[in-house]
C-alpha cells in the first residue's frame, strides 16, 4: 500500500517526506516547490518474532534492531493544493491525479496557523488549521465527484435499462481511485439516505456518497506540523476535539530531519520515534548546532517525539489496518529454503487469508494452495483462515513451491 503526503503549500510536506525517508526532495519557501511527486521509502516499527522465539534472525526485506523490525513502506509527496484545485487552479487536477494510487493520506498541516489559504506566510495564529483540514477534504471529495459524474448517465442507464448491478458499475467507475466494492457497499449500508435506487439519488445524495467513499478508501492521519511554535499547542487540542475519528499527531518535521541527518553523520545516536537522543561527537558541533540540538531536546521532552515516525505508522497501522506476517518454508526452524531465519516480514491488510498471503508471495503458491501451517502452534490451517498480526506461516502448494 502507498501513503500520500497531502496538504496545502508551504506547510512542511517535503521536509516531512525527507525526514521520514531521507530521500532527496526539493525544499523551499515558495508555493509549488514540488511539481512532480517525490517517491521514497520510510519504515514502520514491528515487534520481531525473533525475541520470543529466542533465535537470531537474518532479515532480507527489512532490518531488525534489538528486536524491532523496521519494515519498508512507500510514501509519495505531491505538490501542495490550493483552494479550487479540483477546478484546475494551481495545476490542481494534475496534483490530485498524482494521488489516485494512494491508499491513505498523511495530511500535513501548519498547526501554528502561520500560512494562509494559498500557502503564503502570515502571522502565527492568523490562519485556523481546522479550515485547512476541511478545505482538503472538500477538494478531494469534489475531485472524486467530478470523476463519478462523467459517466453518471451511463451508470443510471445500466441500472434502469440493462438491469446491471449498481455496485458493480460504481466500483468499475471508481476503480482507478483504489475504491473497491467493499468500500461502496459499506458506505451505502451506513448512510440511510442512500438506501433508495441509485437512479433516484439527488445531487446531495451523490455528494454524500462520494464523501463517504473518500473517507473509506482514503483514510487520513493529520500530521500537525510546526509544534515548535507557541500557537500550535492550543490548535492541536482543537483539532482533536473537531476530528475525533482521525488521528492527530503533533509533529516537527524540521526537528526530525535535523536529528536524522545528525545521526547519519554519526554525531548523535538516535532512532526515529525515540523521545530523546545522545550526543556522541560533541566536539564536532559548533555553538549554533549545540543550541539547535538543545532546542530539539526541549521539544522532545515536551511532546515525547517529533511525531514523524508516529504519523507514518498511524496511517499504515491504525488507518489502513496493515498487520505484519512472517512467511517461512521450514516451520520448525523458521527458515526459508536458504536457511535464513525469519527472512521476511510482509505487511498485509487485516483479514488477509492464508491463501491471500500465498498469492502475495507468488502467484503459483496461490493457485496451487493446499494448506498452510501456523509455525508457532504447528496447526494446519485452511485457505480461508484469517491471519493475525505477527503470525509465522508456512504455505504448502500443489505446484511444488513453498513460502
Amino acid at each position: 500500500m502507498i501513503a500520500g503526503l497531502v496538504g496545502k503549500t508551504h506547510v512542511g510536506k517535503s521536509t516531512f517526506f525527507s525526514s521520514a525517508t531521507l530521500a532527496p526532495a526539493k525544499i523551499g519557501k515558495v508555493p509549488f516547490t514540488t511539481i512532480e511527486p517525490n517517491r521514497g521509502v520510510a519504515s514502520i516499527r514491528v515487534k520481531c518474532a525473533c525475541t520470543e522465539l529466542g533465535v537470531k534472525d537474518e532479515p532480507r526485506n527489512s532490518v531488525c534492531v534489538n528486536g524491532t523490525r523496521w519494515v519498508p513502506v512507500e510514501l509519495v509527496d505531491v505538490a501542495g493544493l490550493v483552494p479550487d484545485a479540483h477546478k484546475g487552479r494551481g495545476l490542481g487536477n494534475k496534483f490530485l491525479d498524482d494521488l489516485r494510487q494512494a491508499d491513505g493520506f498523511i495530511h500535513v498541516i501548519d498547526a501554528a496557523g502561520c500560512t494562509d489559504a494559498n500557502g503564503n506566510p502570515c502571522e502565527p495564529g492568523a490562519r485556523d488549521p481546522l479550515d485547512d483540514v476541511r478545505f482538503l477534504e472538500y477538494e478531494v471529495t469534489m475531485w472524486m465527484l467530478a470523476i463519478l459524474k462523467k459517466d453518471w448517465d451511463k451508470i443510471v442507464k445500466g441500472v434502469t435499462q440493462l438491469k446491471q448491478d449498481p455496485v458493480a458499475l460504481l466500483a468499475e467507475r471508481l476503480a482507478g481511485l483504489m475504491v473497491t466494492r467493499k468500500h461502496i457497499l459499506g458506505v451505502i449500508k451506513s448512510v440511510g439516505e442512500l438506501g433508495k435506487r441509485v437512479d433516484q439519488w439527488s445531487e446531495a445524495d451523490l455528494k454524500l456518497f462520494v464523501d463517504g467513499v473518500r473517507k473509506a478508501s482514503k483514510p487520513m492521519v493529520i500530521a500537525a506540523n510546526k509544534i515548535d511554535l507557541p500557537s500550535a499547542e492550543a490548535n492541536i487540542a482543537r483539532l482533536r476535539d473537531e476530528f475525533k475519528d482521525v488521528p492527530v499527531i503533533p509533529c516537527s518535521a524540521e526537528a526530525e530531519l535535523a536529528l536524522r541527518l545528525a545521526e547519519k553523520k554519526g554525531v548523535i545516536s538516535y532512532m526515529p520515534g525515540d523521545g530523546g537522543f545522545k550526543v556522541i561527537k560533541g566536539d564536532a558541533l559548533n555553538d549554533k548546532q549545540k543550541e539547535g540540538l538543545k532546542r530539539i531536546g526541549d521539544l522532545l521532552e515536551k511532546w515525547g517525539s517529533t511525531g514523524v515516525q508516529e504519523a507514518v505508522e498511524a496511517v499504515y497501522i491504525k488507518q489502513l489496518k496493515e498487520i505484519p506476517v512472517f512467511p517461512v518454508e521450514d516451520s520448525n526452524k523458521f527458515t526459508d529454503h536458504q536457511g535464513r531465519v525469519l527472512p521476511d516480514v510482509f505487511l498485509v491488510p487485516e483479514g488477509t487469508t492464508a491463501r491471500g498471503l500465498a498469492y502475495r508471495i507468488h502467484t503459483d503458491l496461490g493457485e496451487g494452495f493446499l494448506y498452510a501451517i501456523n509455525a508457532r502452534s504447528g496447526q494446519k490451517i485452511g485457505e480461508d483462515h484469517a491471519l493475525k498480526a505477527r503470525d509465522i506461516i508456512k504455505i504448502v502448494s500443489a505446484k511444488g513451491l513453498k513460502g
